[in-house]
């Protein structure tokens, strides 16, 4: 949050005019002014409304994971940060320049059956899909909660429990991007990123601060972080557990995320010499970049020293033909999936979430 007091007399009103701009367009909506567009078929939109990384990756693969044998499931994102322009649908082909690095992982996780395509107009994406894969009865809209030309079935969304939306305020002075309003919207809210346990108290305080209605489905969930994995086939190195290094290991940890703090945090839970190197979110990795990670590695002195970086990040590396062959030997990402809290609601997540589906 900004606390120069300059600045926020600079930014605060800029906020408030973003704000009524924002409000306006949603009025528009509401109103039948702007038209949203409706399919045969459920949609479900996963998004929030503050800049930065909620955990909507690792939530749209955890739908998908315990959907995809009741559904034949379609995904669809803009494919931010591509170098490319309209329809584009992922294959054994595709790279993160094509397609986005999200939507890469999302289809090289699920080792291509899922079908992944990115559209900046997401009714003429859907649309071009269903053509092109006439069985698919569900779609996920990843990262499309502001984009309102499609009428969802179902919206989520998420905050973080650490950097709650009632804390926040208005781009530019703050990080939302439009009106914490914007939550009555929303059939499901998921409190991503908690502690192991959540206490009562703090359940009824995100209620009572997100100002949710009785109908609103209200979550809590955390990352699971899973064993090291190679990102390179030809990493000869045994894989190292994190459990077992010392004081006298070193990692550099690399990341291009939105909200790296957890990741780091974790990383530091355990007895290695943790160092950072942290880009911008949905960072493209150069040449220059790639020649300091590798001076920054030949740097450290350790018997035992490794490479730690985020799946996002992870799918950028393998792909990028200026990545060190000197490097690929020790170089890991640590896989992360979603655990939901028995706090909150006391229907189950995907429970809820199927009989709001099947009830439309």
């Amino acid at each position: 949050m900004i606390r120069s007091p300059l600045l926020k007399y600079i930014l605060l009103p800029i906020s408030k005019l973003y704000g009524f701009v924002m409000d306006m367009r949603n009025r528009f909506f509401e109103w039948g002014i702007l038209k949203q567009q409706e399919f045969d078929i459920p949609i479900i939109v996963v998004g929030n409304i503050a800049v930065g990384g909620t955990g909507k990756t690792p939530h749209t693969e955890y739908l998908i994971d315990e959907l995809r044998w009741k559904y034949n499931i379609g995904i669809i994102s803009r494919g931010y940060k591509r170098k490319t322009t309209g329809f584009i649908l992922a294959s054994k082909k595709s790279s993160p320049n094509d397609i986005g690095d999200e939507p890469f992982q999302i289809y090289n996780k699920f080792d291509g059956q899922i079908p992944v395509a990115v559209c900046e107009n997401r009714c003429d994406g859907i649309s071009e899909l269903l053509r092109i894969y006439s069985d698919i009865n569900l779609i996920i809209l990843d990262d499309a909660f502001q984009h309102r030309y499609v009428k969802p079935t179902v919206s989520i969304l998420l905050t973080e429990f650490n950097r709650p939306l009632f804390y926040d305020k208005l781009l530019p002075y703050g990080n939302l991007r439009e009106s914490i309003d914007g939550v009555n919207r929303a059939d499901f809210i998921i409190v991503t990123k908690c502690p192991e346990e959540i206490k009562p108290m703090e359940s009824r305080i995100f209620f009572n601060k997100l100002k949710a209605f009785p109908y609103q489905h209200l979550s809590f969930s955390r990352y699971v972080y899973g064993q090291l994995v190679p990102i390179f086939a030809d990493n000869t190195t045994k894989t190292p557990y994190l459990d077992w290094m010392n004081e006298e290991d070193i990692i550099l940890a690399i990341s291009g995320i939105g909200n790296p703090r957890p990741f780091i945090k974790y990383l530091k839970s355990f007895y290695a010499n943790v160092k950072t190197a942290i880009y911008p979110d949905h960072h493209d990795f150069n040449r220059k970049d790639l020649d300091y990670i590798l001076n920054r590695f030949r740097a450290l002195e350790a018997n035992r020293k490794y490479i730690i970086t985020t799946e996002k990040d992870a799918v950028k590396f393998v792909s990028n033909p200026y990545f060190p062959s000197e490097l690929k030997p020790y170089i890991y990402y640590l896989p992360i999936s979603v655990e939901f809290s028995n706090e909150g609601d006391k229907t189950p997540f995907i429970s809820a979430l199927i009989k709001s589906i099947e009830n439309r």
